[in-house]
Order: C-alpha cells, then sequence, then structure tokens
C-alpha cells in the first residue's frame, strides 16, 4: 500500500473539516485536557451514530476554515475560538446538541492527582480512619491535618479541606492522596463553546428546560404588563389586565347605578336576590348527600334522623 505523504494527509484533513461545516453546521467545542488515547476511542465509540469528533492541529483548523470563510463569513466566529488543546464534535441529525454534551460529560475517568497538575476541583479529605500506621502523623501535621491513634492507626478528626479548584496540586498533596489510595479527579472532555450556524455561546444555556424558558417568560410577560398599566403605555401584554380593569370599573357603576348593561345583569341579579343564588347551593349538593354508603345509611336510626333532619331533609329547613 501506498504511504502517503504530509502534504496528501494535510489536503484530505482540509477537505474533511471543510465537509463536516458544510453538512452540520450545529457543534460543540471540546477541551482535551489530560484525556488519553484509549479514553477517546472511548468517547468515540459512545457518540457513534450521534456525533462526530474531530481532532487535530490548532494551526491546521483555522486554516481550512479560514479558507473556507471567504464562502461562509459566519465562520469567522468559530475561528475565533479554536484555542489550545480543543476538539470539534458535530452534531449529526437526529440529535441534539444536548443530547451529545450529555454523552461526552458522561465518559469520565478517575485519576490521581499529580503534582504540578491544576484541580478541576475541591478535594477535600473525609474525617475518620486512613488505614496509615502511626508514623506517619508526622507528614499529615506537616499539612496542617489534625489527626490521633485510634486502634494502631491515623484517624484524622475532622474533614480537611486538601486543595481547592483551579490550585496547583503540590508534591506533598499528591503524595498523601496516593498513600490514601484515593483518586479525586475525573478527566474527560469537558464542552468549552457551542456553535450553532455561526452563533457562538456559553454551552451551560444547554442546561436551561423548556418549562425553565416558559417560565422566565411569563415572568417578563408580567413585568412587562405591570409597567404598561403603571404608565399608561399599551402594550399586547398590558391590553387583556387593561380590558379586565375596565370591564370591573363598568360593573362597579352598573351596581352603584340604575343602569344596566347585559354582561352586568347576572353580577347585578345576584346582588338582588342574593338568597336565591345561595338556596341553589344546598340543592345541588343534595344528589352528594344521596349517594352516601349503605354502611352509613345502616348505622343512622330511623326515629333519630326524621327528628334531626325535619320533613325538608338536612338543608330543607335551613336559613341561608
Amino acid at each position: 500500500m501506498e504511504q502517503r505523504t504530509y502534504s496528501q494527509r494535510k489536503n484530505e484533513y482540509f477537505t474533511k473539516i471543510v465537509r463536516l461545516v458544510d453538512e452540520y453546521p450545529n457543534l460543540l467545542v471540546v477541551g482535551a485536557d489530560n484525556v488519553g488515547s484509549n479514553q477517546m476511542q472511548q468517547i468515540r465509540r459512545a457518540l457513534r451514530g450521534k456525533a462526530i469528533l474531530l481532532m487535530g492541529k490548532n494551526t491546521m483548523m483555522r486554516t481550512a476554515l479560514r479558507a473556507h470563510a471567504v464562502k461562509k463569513p459566519e465562520l469567522e466566529s468559530l475561528i475565533s475560538i479554536i484555542r489550545k488543546n480543543i476538539g470539534l464534535v458535530f452534531v449529526l441529525p437526529g440529535s441534539t446538541m444536548v443530547e451529545v454534551r450529555k454523552l461526552i460529560l458522561a465518559n469520565k475517568v478517575e485519576a490521581q492527582a499529580k503534582a504540578g497538575a491544576i484541580a478541576p476541583c475541591d478535594v477535600i479529605i473525609q474525617a475518620g480512619a486512613t488505614g496509615l500506621e502511626p508514623t506517619q502523623t508526622a507528614f499529615l501535621q506537616a499539612l496542617n491535618i489534625a489527626t490521633r491513634i485510634q486502634k494502631g492507626q491515623i484517624e484524622i478528626i475532622n474533614d480537611f479541606h486538601l486543595i481547592h479548584e483551579g490550585q496547583k496540586v503540590g508534591n506533598s498533596e499528591a503524595t498523601l492522596l496516593q498513600k490514601l489510595n484515593l483518586k479525586p479527579f475525573h478527566y474527560g472532555l469537558s464542552v468549552i463553546h457551542a456553535y450553532e450556524s455561526g452563533f457562538v455561546y456559553n454551552p451551560k444555556a444547554l442546561e436551561v428546560t423548556d418549562e425553565e424558558i416558559i417560565e422566565r417568560f411569563s415572568l417578563g410577560v408580567q413585568f412587562l404588563s405591570a409597567i404598561s398599566l403603571e404608565t399608561g403605555y399599551a402594550t399586547f401584554a398590558s391590553v387583556p389586565h387593561s380590558l379586565t380593569n375596565g370591564y370591573t370599573s363598568l360593573v362597579a357603576i352598573a351596581l352603584e347605578t340604575d343602569y344596566i348593561f347585559k354582561q352586568a345583569a347576572p353580577i347585578r341579579a345576584r346582588f338582588d336576590n342574593p338568597e336565591a343564588f345561595a338556596a341553589a347551593a344546598p340543592a345541588a349538593a343534595a344528589p352528594v348527600e344521596a349517594a352516601a354508603p349503605a354502611k352509613a345509611e345502616k348505622a343512622a336510626e330511623p326515629e333519630s334522623s326524621e327528628d334531626d333532619m325535619g320533613p325538608g331533609g338536612m338543608f330543607g329547613d335551613d336559613d341561608w
């Protein structure tokens, strides 16, 4: 088999990245720090059928995209964020950026804290037995960790915040975590940016659910309605409230005067004859009482029931 030259491989890569950005305009920019080759293969298998992961040198990516940006100027926003150790994850049709992001973040592996590495998260040593021999006490005390000897082994008295997120791991911290057989870090691809048809935004926006969007939109409409009603400037959000308030005012005027219009007539009737509407309520409740369980009917004595309720039934003689 004829071996391809560097120039041929470079041209093939340029052709591939141009084809991908044309066919799949939605992609995620991921960071690949501390990700090994075996883990990368696992991630590719997890994304199979959902997305395509493309790695490469930043200079080659930018060169290929910049040449293609003559035809697609929106690629300039993507070129500007290709920095450091990154890769491009192209979302295939039938999948969503939310789904692909979850698959990427789910593929992480445990790793030891190596000296000189930047901590991706806080590391807290839990209180309790360590399994270390008492001869290791001086090592823990050098890190200002309060300890005591319990049943022939060192026990940490209180939880201890050993490493803060973003802090460089020191030799002593790395050695202690190795002695305790702890792997506090989880490494994998990290989603840095989301790119969608020329727009770049924070991937945290993908965590927002449809319910949250509706809730926030409704809250915004409420604020807009309140401002419109207060200032007297009509908007689509405030018009229904203005009509309701106007109707309420007209009904109030109709109840105070002799002028009645069609929509206010039912309310005026309730004010003029409240006894009629009050009597209708127990009449509607009568069928419910008639449907009481048979056991309850047997438990009640006929004579006392008639004496208590009278000939009109339970609510027949009630004065409403």
